[in-house]
């Protein structure tokens, strides 16, 4: 494999296939970049994207801005202003405009996840669910390759006040010692197997030294094995970065790699099969989890394909998400019955070892909610739903129902039914989000 080679808005025209696209196309990504992240490299336009379908290709789609994803009013401005040297500052101030348009860490991501000890924010943390804690690590947030709907997208353009970040475990530690309810970590970011071997040693060697009897499972999210395989596979540190995750198994924790994979092609190469296929040499699990997004993966046989293909390499199928309420997602959502309805064709045509995949789940600032599916009671039509995950973990699988809509893309766009005023959980999650930020009742980690 070639070494790395990333590309951006202002280097891509190096890459040969970029003077290939139509002006429009080419227009579009220097315009749209200016608001949202670009970020590609040589494996994803060499081996992933399929030139001859482009546009509609779907990793070019997950990889390449697209003149949708901005409304039509903010591209022109955006358009508009790129064009003229002399208006920088009013660009500058128009992109932040738009962005801040675009509902930045939506969900209580930084008013009510970051855990608060003595008053002060434990940095680079998330604390949503009792018993799992999101580290950010600093030197891993960036990624292999931007995701066109990353609703981490603020993490990657230069607005400081919404990113997380830690450049030590030492809080990390302090704060698992004190909460040892938590029994999953997850790596996450950004992407951690950015990282260089001796890096991310760096931050889990201390947690593999800690007295934490009670952290059980270390999970890394990644979209490495889709976007650069060959992190694991012909990397001058790939060997040493499986002995890491030797020792993390050999340690007694269970390590899971929580795969991001968006369509079927990702694991079409040689490099990502053998990439996949050393990970589980090391005693690693690969999970792999999903939202569902207009452009890419928006039909049922993708979704089957993807899974079929996943429980044949031993992946485990893990989340079936609904497009989250930040960015671009006007562009890539899909209306909650859409989504419910691919979801059950795709699962009716692969085996049960494929149907451990939950969804469709929206992950809202009351916690993860599926969608169950449309029903009749009483002489209404509804819609059924149950939480997978609560912020009060008293609501996990409690069912309750909304009134039926086509259009509704989440949560905050549905109405309670038969006549209630409000969902059950909304008394209690108001509170959540007006009480002291220190309080128990936020951040239920004091």
């Amino acid at each position: 494999m070639a070494a790395y080679q990333a590309y951006t808005v202002r280097t891509i025209d190096r890459h040969p296939r970029w003077q290939g696209l139509a002006p429009d196309l080419r227009e579009a990504v220097e315009v749209v970049s200016q608001v949202l992240p670009f970020r590609v490299n040589n494996y994803v336009l060499d081996q992933l994207i399929d030139w001859a379908r482009v546009p509609d290709d779907p990793m070019f789609q997950l990889t390449f801005p697209q003149r949708g994803m901005l409304a039509p009013s903010d591209y022109a401005s955006i358009a508009r202003l790129s064009r003229d040297p002399d208006r920088a500052d009013e660009l500058v101030r128009e992109v932040r405009r738009v962005r801040l348009g675009l509902n930045p860490h939506p969900d209580g991501q930084l008013e009510l996840n970051v855990p608060i000890v003595e008053g002060q924010a434990v940095s680079g943390l998330q604390h949503k669910y009792a018993e799992t804690v999101l580290f950010f690590p600093a030197a891993g947030q960036t990624c292999h390759a931007y995701c066109t709907f990353c609703f981490r997208w603020p993490q990657f353009v230069g607005m400081p006040e919404y990113r997380f970040a830690a450049s030590e475990t030492d809080e990390l530690i302090a704060y698992l010692s004190e909460h040892t309810e938590v029994s999953d970590l997850l790596l996450t970011g950004g992407d951690p197997m950015v990282m260089a071997t001796d890096v991310l040693r760096h931050y889990l060697d201390p947690l593999l030294e800690a007295d934490l009897p009670h952290l059980t499972s270390i999970r890394i999210g990644t979209k490495s094995i889709s976007y650069w395989p060959a992190r694991y596979v012909t990397d001058e540190d790939a060997n040493d970065l499986l002995a890491l995750f030797r020792r993390i198994v050999a340690s007694g924790r269970n390590l899971v790699v929580m795969a991001h994979i968006n369509h079927p092609r990702e694991l079409s190469t040689e490099l990502a099969v053998a990439a996949v296929q050393r990970i589980q040499d090391t005693g690693a699990q690969i999970r792999t989890q999903s939202p569902l997004v207009r452009h890419i993966n928006d039909d049922p046989a993708v979704w089957a394909n993807l899974w079929r293909h996943c429980v044949h390499l031993g992946i485990v199928p893990y989340y079936f998400f609904v497009e989250r309420d930040t960015g671009a997602r006007d562009y890539f959502s899909v209306p909650l019955v859409e989504a419910w309805r691919i979801f059950r064709e795709a699962a009716g045509t692969v085996s049960g070892l494929a149907r451990t995949v939950r969804g469709p789940s929206m992950s809202t600032t009351a916690g993860k909610i599926e969608l169950l599916g449309p029903a009749v009671v009483h002489g209404e039509r509804c819609l059924a739903l149950r939480f997978l995950q609560g912020r009060n973990p008293d609501w996990t699988y409690r069912p309750f129902f909304a009134r039926y809509s086509e259009t509704a893309t989440w949560i905050d766009e549905l109405e309670p039914a038969f006549g209630e005023s409000e969902f059950f959980f909304m008394p209690q999650l108001r509170s959540m989000m007006t009480a002291d930020s220190a309080s128990p009742a936020i951040s239920g980690r004091q």
